[in-house]
């Protein structure tokens, strides 16, 4: 996507709330890595992801500074729905849990600082939605930790899928692990026959896996 098409696409979408704008201006200013965090045109997709979906229990595995967390939040419709959203650097903790104290859908999100290994398990029941946005190294771990958690019908969204383009531009170079991690996911899910799956070359890649629905129970001899 040339520059000139993002700004026309920015230009022509819902405008960026100001807590928003606010939080991406102080990711660049105080938080290593600042590319990171998911921006204008995806925080808004991931609003209307989960305005279509209508989740009630959303994971959220990598919360960074936490534009996506709020993004999800705001897309959500049921008064009881929440947001668990991970993170296992601590030192971002105090920053996040500033903003999420000044944002106005902060209440929906409950912050976990830690391993997600460890706390997905401690949760508990199953979620309609789940992001992952973590170690690239580490995304088919996160798969095979989180699809057993995974309503029936359910989703997942996994981002950075497309890795700036290193998954088809390899050419003999040496494959660094966040690259193999990627490809190693990419192509599990396409094999996985649990879920569909379609990726949305959206920045740096976006997948969307459908977890199916078991129609057994329904197949009935004649």
């Amino acid at each position: 996507m040339t520059q000139e098409l993002e700004d026309y696409i920015l230009a022509h979408i819902d405008a960026e709330p100001e807590h928003l704008h606010q939080l991406d201006r102080d990711t660049h200013i105080e938080l290593l890595y600042s590319r990171m965090c998911s921006g204008h045109l995806q925080g808004r997709l991931l609003k209307m992801l989960v305005r279509m979906i209508r989740p009630k229990r959303v994971l959220e595995l990598g919360t960074y500074s936490g534009y996506s967390a709020q993004c999800l939040a705001e897309g959500l419709l049921d008064d009881d729905a929440i947001i668990h959203s991970i993170e296992i650097e601590d030192e971002l903790e105090d920053f996040l849990r500033a903003h999420f104290a000044q944002s106005p859908v902060g209440d929906r999100i409950t912050l976990h600082i830690g391993d997600c290994n460890e706390i997905v398990p401690q949760l508990g029941g199953e979620f309609d939605l789940v992001f992952i946005d973590a170690n690239k190294r580490q995304y088919v771990d996160y798969f095979n930790l989180v699809i057993d958690h995974v309503k029936p019908g359910g989703f997942i969204i996994a981002d950075n899928t497309l890795w700036d383009g290193k998954v088809t531009d390899l050419h003999g170079k040496k494959m660094d692990d966040q690259t193999q991690g990627i490809l190693d996911f990419n192509d599990l899910v396409a094999r996985d026959p649990r879920v569909e799956t379609v990726i949305l070359p959206l920045r740096d890649g976006l997948t969307i896996l459908y977890k199916k629905v078991s129609n057994l129970n329904s197949e009935k001899p004649c």
